[in-house]
């Protein structure tokens, strides 16, 4: 009998009893045995992975949002087992980019009839640990984003929750003087947010950051947005998302292996969604680190 093991977050903004229920009774009937293990505080989805790796389970599935993911998937590296996601926070970005199924009984049946996908990750070193991102990691404007959005503003709102967020946040936006260095060379440059990204959609089917990121090509994508006022803002995010040519603010990009981020001063770090510390950081890509289960077909 194939085995899994599900890992939910109690505290996600959109986490429902009765979604473990239903995940658990479409397995059921497919002839799967399902375990279930609820984290109670930072680091238990990690553990629950690594014991669950080392029981050799078939599947070690996370029902949550990308920060609960990404801590399950700290106990899977390096063990060849596939991690299945059931949608269960607010963005759910990786998910989307995977185009997984939302429907809890859509995305059990994944687990039971899909297909592994390889995919890369980011690695960010921090002083409690190794960190990584499937979405995105960065500082500025979207750091500051995910720390000023309130759980209870999430629960209430889902996405909008931050929309509100950035709303209060233009007319304090500033660019500052960051350090960059891809792969080994250095740039010097004037950011309000400098985003390293894995994934090509940052709000899945409505902002891709560029044609051609894609979660399996080895590389990591360096996205620095410079904005020195809301009207520039509002109009580096259109050039962004509709690839318009006005005059106001900028967008430079670059592609490496290895990502260093430095500010003369500490700036808040965001990896997928989650804080974690301040600059400086280095981010490297783990080329197909992870194996995801998505639709067959």
């Amino acid at each position: 009998m194939p085995r899994a093991v599900l890992i939910f977050n109690p505290a996600a903004s959109r986490a429902d009893p009765d979604v473990l229920r239903t995940v658990s009774r479409e397995l059921g009937r497919e002839g799967w045995d399902v375990d279930i293990a609820g984290t109670t505080r930072s680091g238990d989805a990690a553990e629950f992975a690594r014991q669950a790796a080392a029981d050799a389970v078939d599947v070690v599935a996370v029902y949550g949002g990308d920060g609960t993911a990404m801590q399950a998937v700290g106990g899977l590296v390096g063990h060849g087992i596939p991690l299945a996601l059931i949608p269960g926070g607010t963005g759910n970005l990786l998910a989307g980019n995977l185009r997984l199924p939302r429907n809890p009984a859509a995305a059990a049946r994944v687990i039971a009839g899909g297909r592994p996908r390889r995919i890369d990750l980011g690695r960010v070193d921090r002083p409690g640990g190794p960190q990584y991102f499937a979405v995105a990691c960065g500082t500025g404007l979207d750091a500051e984003l995910m720390a000023g959005t309130t759980m209870d503003a999430k629960r209430r709102w889902g996405m909008a929750a931050y929309a509100a967020t950035l709303w209060n946040a233009l007319p304090h936006l500033k660019s500052v003087p960051h350090r960059i260095t891809v792969d080994g060379v250095t740039n010097e440059a004037e950011a309000a947010t400098v985003l390293v990204a894995n994934c090509g959609e940052i709000i899945p089917r409505v902002l891709r950051l560029k044609k051609g990121i894609a979660l399996d090509d080895g590389v990591l994508d360096v996205m620095v947005l410079n904005a020195r006022s809301p009207l520039e803002a509002v109009e580096v995010l259109w050039n962004l998302v509709w690839g318009g040519n006005g005059r106001g603010g900028q967008i430079w990009h670059a592609q490496g292996r290895c990502v260093t981020v430095e500010t003369p001063n500490p700036r808040p770090v965001e990896l997928d969604g989650d804080a974690y510390g301040t600059t400086p950081f280095t981010a490297e890509v783990i080329a197909g680190a992870v194996a995801v289960l998505v639709p067959a077909d």
